[in-house]
């Protein structure tokens, strides 16, 4: 039997018409990518997470040439989030930008970050939302990290 899955997430035409306080997440993300370190790459990747609390905590790729050694921005953000926070998060940005070329297409996460996302989800009991857009044009923000990957591995000894 052949099944589908619908996707749901809202789109914005770009970065204006986001929301303010989207707004004002998204170029914390922004900023956060001029502190990347991508000399193999030339893609500066920037993230931004917003607790709960109001804190915001940034993450920015870290390339090494000992590929696959280096961090991406999201697990750079959310494994500084797990050693150092409690509030839980409510939502995040990922951005990225590059010298070579302008990013015009939305920059979503690569399946070990969602993997990874999908985890400090399932452990708050919570949605985390989550905003992906380039340098410009299409905005794109999903309701929960659940929808960006449904069939994520998970362990079913570690989730009784």
């Amino acid at each position: 039997m052949k099944k589908s899955i619908t996707l749901h997430f809202t789109e914005f035409e770009n970065q204006d018409l986001l929301p303010s306080d989207w707004r004002y997440l998204l170029d914390c993300a922004k900023g956060a990518t001029n502190h990347s370190f991508a000399p193999y790459s030339q893609y500066l990747v920037g993230c931004s997470l917003e607790l709960e609390s109001g804190e915001i905590i940034l993450g920015y790729n870290q390339e090494n040439v000992a590929f696959p050694s280096g961090l991406c921005a999201e697990r750079v953000a959310l494994f500084k989030y797990g050693t150092e926070f409690s509030s839980r998060i409510s939502r995040m940005a990922v951005t990225a930008r590059s010298p070579l070329h302008l990013t015009q297409h939305p920059i979503t996460s690569c399946g070990g970050c969602l993997q990874v996302m999908i985890e400090f989800e399932k452990r708050q009991k919570q949605p985390i939302a989550v905003l992906f857009a380039g340098e410009t044009g299409v905005v794109q923000i999903f309701d929960s990290v659940a929808d960006l990957i449904p069939f994520a591995f998970h362990d079913p000894d570690f989730e009784k």
